[in-house]
């Protein structure tokens, strides 16, 4: 999932990169008839951050209770306060945990059982269209860099480079793209 796919004008399909910088909202958009409670619960997140920077606080609390919902739905823990980039994609929300201080840029892809969280002080900060992979764990003050993408079940403690992959257990640079 690091490419979709369009057409050029004489028709043929051709593969556009995803952007690091600019969010595709399409990509948390519901689509009907269809159960997605990961959009559903990035949804209350996002009405709950407008509702407060308007001041509305009947909206936020009503964002609260459905973000309360979806959260036990999910077995997620994204918290409300959290800085996510748009166009974040969960496709099985489940077990994710992000810490509220942690920030994730726009058009990430991030798989269940994915902890973003503190060590010491310090929290990760990815950057735009980072793929993480199932089970991963990213702990303490790094940076993962735009396109990177991380192994399932790493345990990443280093930066990573824009455009790196990253595997393993403690996690290691395996290769740019």
């Amino acid at each position: 999932m690091t490419d979709e796919p369009t057409e050029t004008p004489s028709g043929k399909a051709i593969i556009a990169p995803i952007s690091a910088t600019e969010p595709d909202w399409e990509r948390e958009r519901p689509v009907g008839g269809r159960w997605e409670p990961s959009k559903s619960l990035l949804k209350s997140v996002r009405d709950y951050q407008r509702a407060k920077a308007h001041g509305s606080r009947l909206a936020s609390k009503i964002a609260v209770l459905r973000h309360r919902f979806w959260s036990v739905v999910t077995g997620a823990d994204v918290p409300l306060n959290c800085k996510i980039g748009g166009g974040l994609l969960m496709p099985h929300p489940n077990g994710v945990v992000i810490h509220p201080a942690a920030e994730i840029g726009p058009n990430c892809l991030i798989f269940q059982q994915v902890t973003i969280g503190d060590q010491h002080g310090g929290v990760p900060r990815l950057g735009g269209h980072v793929d993480v992979g199932a089970g991963a764990k990213l702990i303490g003050k790094i940076s993962i860099g735009d396109h990177a993408k991380i192994g399932a079940n790493a345990v990443v403690v280093i930066d990573v480079p824009p455009g790196a992959t990253a595997i393993g257990v403690p996690a290691r640079i395996v290769g740019d793209d």
